[in-house]
This record gives structure tokens, sequence and C-alpha cells, in this order.
């Protein structure tokens, strides 16, 4: 809606995970490196976790437009599946065929599987499966997971399993009944929310995404930004967009503090404290302060 306006050829702040607008931040470049190690590592679970809104789908999606060319990878995004359910995910993932006996199976499905990472290891090609959400995973999914690692040749496992999802997934794996799951886990990192300068640089970079030629956000309204959405990209996202649009309709090509706090208000549906009114206030309490001190005085 407000693209022409702003100069820009496309909507900056959309919150579906394109990885042209991937920001590369420190952690950020890390976790995508950790995930190209994950799908070409010789078998076992990597772990990476994230809050809400951190940035975890847009680097899978990274991952996924750069896919190491001799790695067939099986990506799931709803990890709440039977065992037979998630079996037989993969198997589509990864192009098995399958007689309509066999679906029901887990035998049949696992055999399947075998049949289809020794062929994968014949040919010089390695195979990963990505859980998205994993901490949503049901226990006995979780452990049959485990028993898809333990596929291997006399030199090496034939699978990769990357665990992706919130904060919980630790907690998940760190249950006492978990700790099988737990020990094979060979690389854990966690992407933690962005700082204030980080912030700023985030949104300049999905404004010059989308065609920006100059700035459109005040520094003063980059902090604020980064104090409404804590650093979390997707809440930026929201709240950016929000404020752009508010800009747009108030026929202004520059974004402010005051039109941050608004869009957030907005997104949160908490009305904004005015300015005007919390200095009346203050002034009141002086006043009211000052007069008891007077009176106390005079007693």
């Amino acid at each position: 809606m407000y693209e022409h306006f702003f100069g820009l050829t496309e909507p900056p702040f959309s919150i579906t995970p394109d990885p042209r607008y991937l920001f590369p931040s420190s952690r950020h470049v890390e976790a995508i490196g950790h995930l190209f190690y994950g799908v070409s590592a010789a078998g076992g679970f990597i772990q990476l976790t994230g809050e809400v809104g951190t940035g975890k789908t847009t680097v899978v999606r990274s991952l996924l437009a750069r896919e190491p060319a001799d790695v067939d990878i099986a990506l799931i995004l709803n990890p709440r599946l039977t065992v037979t359910e998630f079996l037989q995910t993969i198997c589509e993932e990864l192009g098995v065929s399958l007689m309509a006996e066999s679906k029901s199976s887990v035998k049949a499905l696992v055999d399947a599987l075998t049949a289809r990472l020794l062929e994968a290891h014949a040919a010089g090609r390695r195979v990963a499966v990505l859980i998205d959400e994993a901490h949503l995973l049901e226990r006995d999914v979780l452990e049959q997971v485990r028993l898809l690692t333990n596929i291997e040749t006399a030199t090496r496992k034939l699978l990769q399993v990357i665990l992706i999802g919130q904060p919980e997934l630790r907690e998940l794996l760190a249950r006492e009944d978990m700790r099988q799951v737990a020990q094979r886990i060979t690389g854990r990192l966690h992407l933690d929310s962005l700082s204030a300068s980080e912030t700023a640089a985030y949104v300049r970079h999905r404004l010059r995404v989308a065609g920006a030629t100059q700035e459109i956000f005040t520094p003063r309204a980059l902090r604020e930004l980064h104090r409404q959405a804590g650093g979390l990209p997707r809440l930026i996202n929201v709240i950016a967009d929000r404020a752009m649009l508010g800009a747009y309709a108030k026929d202004r090509h520059e974004v402010t503090p005051a039109l941050v706090r608004a869009a957030a208000a907005e997104v949160s549906g908490v009305e904004p404290r005015s300015r005007r009114w919390f200095w009346l206030a203050v002034v009141s309490t002086a006043i009211v302060i000052a007069i008891s001190a007077t009176l106390w005085l005079q007693a």
C-alpha cells in the first residue's frame, strides 16, 4: 500500500521467510554455517533453538535455497504426527516409492527408508532430515527418529537429523527419558534476539532490499523500535510495517518514535500513554507534594 509513497519496489517487512531478506547478523551467519555443517556431517543430531520470531525458519529457508549439491534433504514442517505418518512424510520428501500395503506398516516404511539411504550412500550422497518446530515432537516419534540414526554401514551412519525449535526443545531433550537422544547431539546453537545496533542495521537492510535509497526511520525511531520489539525480528517486522503505514496515512516520508509507539500499541492492543498526560501527571504530583509540605511546615 505504501511502497510507491516511499519509493520501494516491494513490501520490506513481510513476515514470510524470504531468504533474500535474511539479515547477516553474526548469530544468524553462525546458524547457517551450523546447519550447513549439520546436513553434511556423518550422522547424529544437530540442534538449533530460538525464541518465537528470532528467524529460525528464515535460516532454514536460506539453507534450502543454497542446498548442498550432494545432499538430499527431507523437510518436516508439521511434527505433530504419529510415528507412521512421520515415516510416510520422510519417504514422500525423499521420493521413496511405497506399495499401498506398506504405508501403514512401520517396519515396511523403515525398510524402504533403509534401502533409500543405502542407495544414496552408494551414489556418494548424504541424506538429512530437518524437523521444524521440533519441540512439538511426541516422545514416541522422537524415539523413532533416534532409531533411524542407527541405520549405518560399517564405517558411518547414513542419516543426519537437524532439530529446530523453541527453547522448550532444550527442556524436552534434558528429560531423563530423552538422554539417548541428547547424547547423540553433536552440535547445539541458540538464536538470540537482536541488539539495538543490530535492529537498526536489520531495518536498513530490509529497506535496501526493498529498494529504499534514503533513510526512512529516524535514529530515535530505530531505538524505539528495538525497545518495543525486544529485538525479535518478526515483531520488528510487524511494528515497522504498521509504523510505515501510519507515516503514509499522515503523508510523512519519515517514521518517528511517536509513529513507532503508536504502531506497537496497535499491534499489542494497548493504548500508548500520551506524553502530554504523563507530564501533566508529573506536574500535578509535584504540586500536591509542595502543598502538603507547606501545610506540614505551617502546622
